[in-house]
């Protein structure tokens, strides 16, 4: 019986891992033998699993030398950053200066026009969307506070009918 809980108080202290290494021995030592206490009978086959896999050994050779590279990959690397910096180059090279409202075409202009309406109904349409959500938004706060309201009224019915009784 005061193996047992000696036994019981070398598992908390496993599980809390901060048993040393002779107590961990004690343990394996403990669950090899045929006798365990009926409620520590759950933790036998962890601890003579640790006990048989202590003793394995790994026996393949591990190769240390990596295997080289092939030159062909590397130079192929090298020509496409060389490719890619060329080609960099040339775009930043051929980029216009900015161009002005005047130096454009009349069907440039009329193009720009066009596209400057689109985009001025797009922003009165959305502005009409946030006036319409601020709205909504009102209404549901004044909801909210009718709510409440109706909560406090509630409460105070409550409040009345215990004071009085109806019967």
């Amino acid at each position: 019986m005061v193996l047992d809980k000696n036994i019981e108080q070398l598992i908390v202290k496993y599980e809390n891992a901060e048993t040393t290494l002779q107590e961990e021995q004690q343990l394996k030592n403990y669950f090899s033998q045929e006798t365990v206490a009926p409620h520590l009978e759950v933790y036998k086959p962890m601890f003579t699993y640790f006990l048989h896999t202590q003793n394995e050994e790994f026996t393949k050779d591990v190769p240390l030398k990596s295997k080289k590279t092939i030159p062909l990959y590397q130079w192929i690397s090298v020509a496409a950053v060389a490719i890619l910096m060329f080609g960099l180059y040339f775009t930043q090279v051929n980029t216009e200066t900015e161009r002005t409202l005047a130096s454009l075409t009349i069907e440039e202009r009329q193009d720009y026009d066009q596209a400057m309406e689109a985009l001025a109904l797009l922003s009165s349409n959305f502005k009409k969307g946030t006036d319409n959500i601020s709205t909504i938004t009102m209404v549901s706060e004044s909801l909210n506070e009718g709510q409440e309201k109706l909560a406090y009224l509630g409460e105070f019915d409550n409040t009345t009918d215990k004071i009085i009784d109806y019967q």
